[in-house]
């Protein structure tokens, strides 16, 4: 069976969400700070990423000398 999706007039508006409570909001965020910490936060940098850095940091430095 083929299911079609009805487009009202009010399709660009974004649906209204239910608010989180402060400490709701404060859980979740101690939650994902946690997460992220046993995760991504002990992992090094890849190469990749230190080789932008250091590109990056060396265009600002040219930058700086150009004024």
């Amino acid at each position: 069976m083929k299911q079609e999706a009805i487009q009202s007039g009010n399709a660009a508006q974004e649906p209204i969400l239910p608010a989180l409570c402060v400490e709701a909001q404060q859980r979740l965020g101690r939650t994902l700070r946690s997460l992220y910490e046993r995760t991504v936060d002990t992992q090094p940098i890849p190469l990749e990423q230190v080789d932008l850095l250091l590109r990056l940091r060396h265009r600002e430095r040219e930058m700086q000398r150009q004024r």
